[in-house]
């Protein structure tokens, strides 16, 4: 009777279990072998799948929910979720449309769909919340009112950003168990409702790990890919997976970190709004660093309102970071409000002599009968850049073991990453380590690195400050990250803005430049800009 039973039980279970398609790996050389002569050395992959993480994890013990979603909801949601805005999601969930729970497994079957398709998937996901669906049924019990709100919202953290949940990896094989504290960033998310679905890849180490290598590639992610054209189009770096994440709607939002160009790259290379803040005005603690001078944190949306929103959950004071600073919200009824009739803006002849989409886009904003005034960039010198950038890594990475890393970890600071992963560079290092090897080889005293600090910091100014104060200027234009090392070293806020596709399907973005501390006055003209010219384009997989 026992042994019936047991067969029943058997039975049982193998008929409730699901029948969702695994992800099984495949033969990827001849699809390295088209893209080993491309013109742009970043498409030039060695590898694309991942051979030291099981992308099956991914959705481990959530096949059921996902399976049934799909069968039941997930098109009709369809409709209402796929590039909506925060605003209209948090209005159709006051309606009862659908739930924060539907909601977050909307994002989570539609990680299942595009990843696990060989046709679509992007490499894009490191890790995925398993509690999170708890969490939103916590979030339904609660309630919201306010359409502003972070409250609820899934939001993909790229994986060099604490969180307890998951470990925090920065896509290197040495930190697949670096389980550690939440970062300040995501302690203000949860506190305000967030709802942390998941980690993004990235361009391991935020792209300062080997020389000449593609934009994001890590060891454990695999080589994420671009939307708007899979292996054709480079993603941006460093925050390469929470680019294609996003813009594909895989998420609502989510946040990437900066120390040049890698949320403005990424963003602009995946037609979305990404805010790199003035340095201090975003906390960095908890964050894997490459340099405590340069580092911030930002979110990268679909929309200026998301990434107000996002902005605002995690712009608040933190005594434990040295740059930290208090500052204001960013006021979103002046940015809806916002008359550009008394803004100056200037744009570089450059540019616009040479990129037509540039030249659209300003004369957009002539027409418009915004005051826009010609300049050439001044010359100012930024050798010595990659320095600070050696010399910090050097010494933050170390700090950030000690603080944040997990006590079992195999490694401590950079000479111990290249030696650990020498004992396997095929699955570990398979474009090398070079940035690590020059950084532990290459160094200077600390009294020549506060010197080169400062003679960099005083030259980026001069390039911004210069133009802006002999023509009173609100804000420069630039497009992609072309002028982000200068935005870096003067610890500058930048915003980019989807100006529309290049002829080759490739998005651009036109970035806005202020002053420090100007982040409202860039949402406001940014959001003017997106209002009207509106150039936003959705992938092909978003249909």
């Amino acid at each position: 009777m026992k042994i019936i039973i047991k067969l029943i039980l058997i039975l049982l279970f193998i008929s409730c279990g699901s029948s969702l398609e695994k992800w099984k790996s495949y033969n990827e050389s001849e699809e390295i072998s088209k893209n080993s002569s491309s013109e742009n050395q970043k498409l030039r992959y060695k590898r694309i799948q991942s051979i030291s993480t099981d992308k099956n994890k991914l959705i481990n013990g959530l096949e059921n929910e996902i399976e049934d979603f799909i069968k039941t909801k997930y098109d009709i949601l369809k409709l209402k979720i796929v590039e909506k805005s925060i605003p209209e999601i948090q209005l159709s969930i006051i309606n009862k449309d659908f739930s924060y729970y539907d909601l977050t497994l909307f994002y989570i079957s539609r990680i299942y769909l595009i990843e696990f398709n060989k046709n679509t998937f992007l490499n894009s996901i490191i890790s995925i919340n398993k509690n999170v669906l708890d969490e939103a049924k916590l979030k339904d019990i609660q309630g919201n009112s306010d359409i502003y709100s972070i409250f609820g919202i899934p939001i993909l953290l790229k994986d060099n950003i604490g969180f307890e949940s998951l470990p925090t990896t920065a896509g290197a094989h040495s930190l697949q168990n670096n389980y550690t504290k939440d970062a300040y960033i995501v302690e203000k998310l949860k506190e305000k409702g967030a709802l942390i679905l998941g980690k993004t890849n990235l361009s391991e180490w935020a792209n300062y790990f080997c020389s000449g290598c593609p934009n994001g590639y890590t060891a454990l992610g695999g080589q994420t890919l671009n939307p708007y054209g899979r292996k054709k189009i480079d993603t941006g770096g460093s925050s390469s997976g929470s680019g294609a994440a996003t813009t594909s709607n895989l998420t609502a939002v989510s946040l990437g970190s900066e120390t040049s160009g890698s949320i403005l790259s990424p963003s602009s290379a995946s037609s979305l709004v990404g805010m790199k803040p003035t340095i201090g005005n975003v906390s960095r603690s908890g964050i894997i660093p490459i340099s405590s001078t340069l580092d911030t944190a930002g979110p990268m949306t679909k929309n200026i309102i998301d990434n107000i929103i996002v902005y605002n959950a995690i712009n608040e004071f933190d005594s434990n970071d040295s740059y930290s600073q208090e500052n204001l919200d960013i006021q979103i009824n002046d940015v809806l409000n916002f008359n550009p009739s008394a803004q100056k803006i200037g744009y570089y002849s450059n540019f616009y002599k040479n990129d037509i989409m540039y030249k659209d886009a300003i004369d957009f904003l002539i027409e418009k009968g915004i005051e826009m005034i010609e300049i050439s960039a001044p010359k100012v010198d930024l050798s010595g850049f990659v320095k600070i950038l050696d010399e910090d890594m050097r010494v933050d990475l170390k700090k950030y073991f000690l603080k944040y890393g997990n006590e079992d970890l195999e490694v401590n600071d950079i000479k111990s990453i290249i030696e650990y992963n020498n004992l396997d560079s095929i699955e570990r290092s398979p474009y090398g380590q070079g940035i690590f090897k020059k950084i532990i080889n290459d160094t200077m005293s600390k009294k020549d690195f506060l010197k080169l600090k400062s003679r960099l910091m005083v030259e980026g100014n001069k390039f911004y400050n210069i133009p802006m104060d002999e023509y009173k200027l609100d804000a420069l234009l630039s497009v992609n990250n072309y002028h982000a090392g200068y935005a870096a070293v003067a610890h500058n806020p930048a915003l980019t803005v989807p100006m529309g596709l290049r002829d080759n399907n490739e998005p651009a973005g036109l970035t806005f430049i202020g002053k420090s501390g100007s982040e409202q006055v860039l949402y406001e003209l940014g959001y003017y800009f997106e209002f009207n010219f509106s150039g936003r384009i959705p992938p092909g997989n978003s249909n």
